[in-house]
């Protein structure tokens, strides 16, 4: 039965079935689970080659996406990653055995995409967890939030001045 405590001989980072692995693109971090010998599984867009894929940043935008297993170095590409199980403090990971054969069975399959509630990082907590969650798209909740926030505020300042230079003394 596999464990979800990593190899001590294997050096610090190196990904273990199960671990999340964070792909740090430039505008934004893809999420990734890590089956073993070098494969990973992820989201890739619908309409686009498995090689266009990659490192698509049409794949924020899509509404579908498929699961596919891929070579971990090919989907990281000239960018970097790191192993980050950060909700582990909070969440106990499945049994690994379980994350690889859900895993598994999810290759190949189209699923919804929506990059504030049904993420990457959601697909793989869920994988990984059995529940899906996402920082990043939290925190884009909250910016699209605090923006809104801003631009009513910024509108109703604006109906009180329009109105104040209109009024007759």
């Amino acid at each position: 039965m596999a464990s979800n405590d990593p190899n001590p001989l294997d050096p610090p980072g190196t990904p273990q079935p199960g671990d999340l692995i964070e792909i740090f693109r430039p505008a934004y971090q893809h999420w990734a689970l890590y089956l073993g010998d070098g494969y990973i599984i992820n989201l890739t867009p619908v309409d686009e080659s498995q090689a266009a894929a990659i490192s698509s940043v049409k794949s924020v935008f899509s509404r579908k996406a498929v699961v596919r297993m891929q070579l971990l170095k090919e989907v990281v590409g000239d960018d970097s990653y790191q192993v980050n199980n950060k909700y582990d403090d909070d969440r106990t990971p499945l049994p690994v055995d379980d994350i690889i054969q859900r895993s598994q069975d999810l290759i190949g399959q189209e699923v919804s995409y929506d990059l504030l509630g049904s993420n990457c990082e959601h697909f793989v907590t869920l994988l990984r967890y059995g529940e899906g969650v996402s920082e990043q798209a939290t925190r884009a909740i909250g910016a699209i939030s605090l923006v809104t926030a801003a631009a009513s505020a910024f509108s109703v300042l604006g109906m009180i001045n329009t109105r104040s230079r209109n009024r007759p003394f």
